[in-house]
């Protein structure tokens, strides 16, 4: 008998896995045509450079913290600054990064969910 629990992810800190960059932490749920990284980034962290996706989407809200990002073309993209309940969207091919983590009072750290669509291979095998 199938008792949901393949299917419900929550907050439990000791799911979150070191990353190769400084700071940051994350959790990955995985679907068929979608994917989840929860990310969980020590504030002042770096390391989030220009990039773009030629074949995902990304949907990203901010949880906890604050995050300043460039986004829109790689030279002119225009920076915005993000707080809780705030969202984003890359579209295939849209240039963003060149971001600023903002650590929040209770944890120190900006809580993101950024959702992918299709997934990406690189972090379905990442974990």
């Amino acid at each position: 008998m199938d008792d949901g629990s393949d299917y419900v992810y929550l907050y439990d800190d000791e799911e979150f896995v070191e990353t190769d960059r400084p700071g940051f932490r994350r959790r990955i749920v995985n679907g068929d045509g979608m994917q989840l990284c929860f990310w969980r980034i020590s504030g002042g962290a770096k390391g989030s450079f220009m990039h773009n996706h030629e074949e995902h989407e990304q949907l990203g809200i901010v949880i906890r913290g604050g995050l300043e990002l460039r986004i829109g073309d790689s030279d002119t993209g225009e920076r915005r600054v993000l707080g809780p309940g705030d969202v984003y969207l890359a579209p295939k091919g849209v240039w963003h990064g060149d971001s600023v983590f903002v650590g929040d009072e209770e944890y120190g750290e900006c809580w993101i969910l950024d959702i992918f669509a299709p997934p990406r291979d690189d972090l379905r095998h990442s974990e």
